[in-house]
């Protein structure tokens, strides 16, 4: 039976866990024309360039110093196919509230975008491809006093998402861009299995499991979040990601200190994995390439 969630839901690690305070930083993509991707992230996505050159550039909302998106041009890099590699599924960019998302939805229909919606219970969601055919959603969450839960788990589904009821949260105020306060919310990956996506992810980076029923798919967050990271088998090519594919090159979960860096370092090697390290972060990838960076919130 469903009841409001008012207790800590989910599944603990068994050994290390990392710091409720943890949140996902910035993504790193490989993209195939820097120019091109450039003008998508700030005219359709609604990103502030902060900094850019020949082939790199860093994005983030207006009026805030956060960096949420760094793009790096490989000329010749392919396309993602259809139905997806290894690796990235899409990165979740995270507005401040309802009116923001109602402002982006109707953006998108002036500038006669197609994107998909979804209502997930926890959150409105929005999904775009970026010219690379890098997944991207846009999306806002609903007061945690609105989540469910059945047993253990948070009810989260795929819905159609209220369209009328969304643009008419933007009360007619225009859309001038990702506004101060957004930020990276999660990411989802492709994976090729979620036994070894749970092992690697949950028993020893320390995400707690929050969601497990969804058919092919496994949530995973801290601090009783809905998800900082989901995995999937639903990518039909069980292909790795190349040196040669638009991809996610590198995500981020910060912690907030080089104490918890070092601690998820030790985790990480406990369970046999093989770690870079520095003063304020830790580089591991997972059973398929997919690198994260482990980074301190403060120096």
């Amino acid at each position: 039976m469903s009841q409001a969630l008012s207790l800590a839901s989910g599944v603990r690690p068994p050994g290390y866990r990392l710091p409720d305070a943890t949140h996902v930083g910035r993504v790193r993509l490989q993209v195939s024309d820097l120019s091109r991707s450039l003008d998508y992230y700030q005219r359709v996505i609604g990103l502030h360039a902060k900094d850019t050159s020949a082939t790199h550039a860093i994005l983030g909302p207006h009026d805030d110093d956060r960096v949420l998106v760094e793009l790096h041009e490989k000329k010749g890099v392919r396309t993602v196919p259809r139905h997806g590699l290894l690796g990235l599924f899409h990165f979740a960019i995270l507005l401040p509230d309802r009116p923001a998302l109602g402002r982006f939805l109707h953006h998108l229909g002036e500038l006669g975008e197609q994107p998909g919606m979804s209502d997930h219970l926890v959150s409105e969601a929005i999904y775009l491809q970026d010219p690379d055919n890098l997944g991207i959603e846009v999306y806002r969450d609903r007061p945690r006093v609105e989540w469910r839960r059945s047993g253990d788990q948070l009810e989260m589904a795929t819905n159609p998402l209220d369209v009328r009821h969304l643009l008419a949260a933007a009360e007619g105020a225009p859309w001038q861009g990702a506004p101060k306060g957004t930020t990276m919310g999660h990411v989802h990956l492709h994976v090729g299995d979620i036994e070894r996506a749970g092992s690697f992810y949950h028993e020893a980076l320390g995400l707690d499991k929050v969601v497990w029923n969804y058919p092919g798919a496994l949530f995973m967050s801290a601090g009783g979040y809905h998800h900082h990271l989901g995995t999937n088998t639903w990518a039909r090519n069980a292909t790795s990601a190349s040196s040669e594919d638009a991809k996610l090159l590198e995500w981020e979960l910060v912690v907030p200190s080089a104490e918890d860096v070092a601690a998820a370092i030790e985790a990480l090697e406990r369970a046999r994995n093989t770690v870079a390290r520095d003063e304020q972060a830790a580089v591991v990838a997972d059973p398929w390439g997919t690198r994260l960076r482990v980074r301190s919130e403060r120096p």
